[in-house]
């Protein structure tokens, strides 16, 4: 296959996974992804297969990223965000896990140093893009950066 460089590329599409403690505290990693400046970040990823949804998405990544199991059925998209940082179209979708204060594990030690609980009035900087844009979705005082569009979606019924 051959890529016109005429076209823009395709859009990046993950999903950020918020995992908070039910204390106030929220699990955020140290991110160490070489060529990249250190920064702290949620867990998520790409979401990578046909049909995959972003509730699967931030399950199956949680999964990969820290050994914590929690269901899909179980987590909530709270907005999507559109963002342009890496000069090219980025959809990510903010979603709420249901507190969990389950052991997270160093899975992939090339991206990430450890995994902490940290309050959520006291979050660490910097914060990876997408990360500070789901954490805006989800903590009405947090201050994310500018430059993207957040889409909430309305509550789910009981």
């Amino acid at each position: 296959m051959v890529t016109d460089p005429q076209l823009p590329s395709p859009p990046l599409v993950g999903a950020g996974v918020i995992v908070p403690t039910g204390d106030g505290r929220v699990l955020i990693g140290r991110r160490t992804t070489a060529g990249e400046p250190p920064t702290w970040s949620l867990p998520g990823g790409k979401v990578d297969h046909p049909g995959e949804s972003f509730e699967a998405a931030a399950a199956r990544e949680l999964a990969e990223e820290t050994g914590i199991v929690l269901p899909a059925a179980d987590m909530r998209v709270l907005a999507v965000l559109l963002d342009h940082e890496l000069g090219r179209t980025r959809v990510t979708a903010a979603v709420l896990a249901p507190p969990s204060l389950a052991e997270a594990l160093v899975t992939e030690p090339h991206a990430c140093a450890g995994w902490e609980r940290i309050a959520v009035d006291a979050l660490p900087e910097p914060m990876f893009y997408p990360s500070a844009q789901v954490l805006a979705a989800w903590l009405p005082d947090y201050t994310a950066p500018p430059g993207t569009w957040h889409y909430p979606t309305p509550p789910h019924p009981a």
